[in-house]
C-alpha cells in the first residue's frame, strides 16, 4: 500500500509536467491553427478568431486558463472541429479505439504466448526455427504493409471480409489482425526468451526431481515466471493499442481517436493535441502501475522499494 500510494501521489505532478511540455511544444511547431482557412482573410477576421479562442494571450495565461478548465474536466474547444469540444470528440472516438485496441491486444497475446511457449519447448528443432522465422517476419513487416496485403487477399480477391469502415463484426477482423500481427511477434519473442531462461533455473529441475509431471512443471511453475517479460511489455503495449493506431484507423477508415490525432496535428488543433497527449499519458502511467504491481503476484522475489 505504501508503494501504491507513493506512485499515485506522483501521478498529478508528472501529468502536470507532461501537459506543460505538450502545451508549449505544440505551439512551437511551424504554422498555426488558422493557416488553412480560406484566403484572403482580412487582419480583422484573423484577430477575431485568435481572440475567440484566447490565442492572442500570452502562452503562460493560456496555460493557466487550460489548467482551470482541466480541473473541471474540460479540455477546451476544438479549433478544427467547430462547435465540438475536445471532451466530446474523445467520448466519440475513444470507445472505438478501445474496442480495436482490446481486440488487437487479445489477438497478440493469444497468438504470441502459445507461439513463444511452443518455440521454447522445441528448442534446437526445425519447429523452433519455423516459429522464429514467422515471428521475425511479423516484427519486421509493419502494419501499413500487412493491412493492404490482407485487404488485397481477403477483401478484394476473395471477398471474405469487408474492405473498410466499422459497422459489423466482420469489419473488425482485418483491422484487428493488421494491428495485432506485429505485437504478436514481439510477444512471441519475449515469451520464448523468458521460457528458455526459466527452464534453466534450479527450481524447475527440483520440481522434476520431485516427480511432478512435465505438464505440471511447465504450466504451474515455469509459465508463471516466464510470462513476466510479457507482462512488463503489456503495459505500454496496451496503452499504445487503446489509444488507437493512426495508420490502421486511417487505412480502414475507422472513426477512432487515431484519426483525430493525425488531423489535429496537421491542422495545429492545439486543444485536441494536448488533450489526446494527456489521455495517452494517463493510460500509460496507470497501466505501467498495474504492471508493476502484477510483478509481485507473478514473481514473489520481486520487492518494490
Amino acid at each position: 500500500m505504501k508503494y501504491l500510494l507513493k506512485r499515485l501521489v506522483l501521478l498529478p505532478p508528472l501529468l502536470l509536467v507532461i501537459s506543460f511540455l505538450a502545451f508549449v511544444l505544440v505551439r512551437l511547431a511551424p504554422g498555426g491553427p488558422f493557416d488553412r482557412e480560406r484566403k484572403p482573410a482580412s487582419p480583422e477576421i484573423e484577430r477575431a478568431l485568435l481572440a475567440r479562442y484566447h490565442l492572442d494571450e500570452p502562452v503562460a495565461r493560456q496555460y493557466v486558463r487550460f489548467l482551470a478548465g482541466l480541473v473541471r474536466g474540460d479540455f477546451g474547444a476544438s479549433l478544427k472541429y467547430r462547435n465540438h469540444t475536445v471532451s466530446d470528440i474523445i467520448a466519440q472516438g475513444l470507445p472505438v479505439s478501445l474496442t480495436l485496441g482490446m481486440l488487437a491486444f487479445g489477438f497478440s497475446m493469444g497468438l504470441g504466448i502459445p507461439a513463444g511457449f511452443y518455440g521454447a519447448l522445441r528448442r534446437g528443432q526445425w519447429r523452433e526455427h519455423g516459429v522464429a522465422l514467422l515471428t521475425l517476419l511479423a516484427v519486421c513487416v509493419p502494419s501499413f504493409v500487412v493491412g493492404p496485403v490482407l485487404v488485397m487477399l481477403l477483401a478484394v480477391k476473395w471477398s471474405v471480409f469487408p474492405v473498410a469502415l466499422w459497422e459489423s463484426p466482420l469489419h473488425v477482423v482485418l483491422p484487428t489482425a493488421s494491428l495485432g500481427v506485429y505485437f504478436a511477434g514481439k510477444v512471441a519473442r519475449l515469451m520464448r526468451e523468458g521460457m528458455v531462461q526459466t527452464l534453466r533455473l534450479e527450481f524447475i529441475q527440483t520440481a522434476r526431481a520431485k516427480g511432478l509431471s512435465e505438464t505440471a512443471v511447465l504450466l504451474r511453475h515455469a509459465l508463471r515466471l516466464a510470462v513476466v517479460p510479457v507482462v512488463s511489455y503489456s503495459g505500454p503495449l496496451l496503452a499504445d493499442l487503446l489509444t488507437g493506431s493512426f495508420v490502421i484507423e486511417n487505412l480502414f477508415q475507422i472513426p477512432g481517436i487515431g484519426v483525430f490525432m493525425v488531423n489535429s496535428s496537421l491542422s495545429r488543433d492545439y486543444p485536441m493535441v494536448v488533450g489526446l497527449v494527456l489521455l495517452y499519458a494517463i493510460l500509460l502511467l496507470l497501466l505501467n502501475l498495474i504492471v508493476d504491481l502484477a510483478y509481485h503476484l507473478l514473481d514473489p522475489r520481486v520487492r518494490h522499494e
